[in-house]
């Protein structure tokens, strides 16, 4: 998927010798939280909104040099390790480098997570599907197995949690009924965590359909 036509250049970026207060100016009118701070077209870092607070406002940017946050993707880097990036660097701006090292704009967060939702994981009809099992026990591939056997058809999957024993796999699948494919995942020692509503939908029919019998037999 090519991302590159949500570089964006709208916010431009910082040099060494702007004024802390003024840029503490800019983050008042901006929802970032970070600004990229460039020199020479070089990225010298990203100065966060919270640490530019207890920064002197008569100073300027150079003078911090060294708390500057130290993150950025490449134009070559694909958009689930983009995505990536903006969870581990709790961010919702990400500076763009080039193959020359050159800053040439940034991602925001809300445009990438659109493009998330415009996948089939999320676009496509279809079940979502919680299941967990031992972390040297599980396996993608015996996940497949077992959808595609219930001729599910698998539209995405991704670990959403993962303990020291226990991994939690999230898998979205194009099947209009799970009840098969919940069964086979139990016969396989996964613990269903969410997705059996369809069992709680059979439940529900069971006690509907006893207390309809009891209503005719009064």
């Amino acid at each position: 998927m090519n991302i590159h036509s949500y570089i964006n250049n709208d916010v431009l970026p910082l040099l060494p010798n702007y004024p802390v207060k003024m840029v503490r100016g800019m983050f008042s009118d901006l929802t970032y939280t970070h600004i990229p701070v460039v020199e020479d077209n070089f990225l010298v870092g990203n100065i966060s909104e919270n640490d530019v607070q207890g920064f002197d406002p008569e100073k300027k940017i150079s003078d911090y040099q060294y708390g500057l946050d130290a993150f950025f993707v490449r134009k070559s880097t694909n958009w689930i390790d983009v995505l990536e990036a903006f969870a581990q660097n709790n961010t919702n701006i990400i500076p763009v480098l080039d193959e020359n090292n050159q800053y040439v704009g940034y991602y925001d967060l809300i445009d990438i997570v659109g493009i998330f939702k415009e996948t089939p994981f999320l676009n496509e009809p279809g079940g979502i599907l919680i299941v967990e099992k031992g972390t040297l026990d599980y396996s993608f591939s015996e996940i497949s197995q077992i959808v595609e056997s219930n001729d599910g058809k698998l539209l995405g999957a991704f670990i959403s949690e993962m303990g020291e024993s226990i991994t939690q796999i999230t898998l979205k699948i194009a099947n209009r009924g799970l009840s098969n494919i919940i069964q086979t995942f139990r016969r396989y020692n996964y613990n269903i965590v969410s997705g059996a509503e369809e069992d709680l939908y059979m439940e529900d029919l069971k006690e509907r359909s006893n207390y309809l019998k009891k209503f005719l037999n009064i």
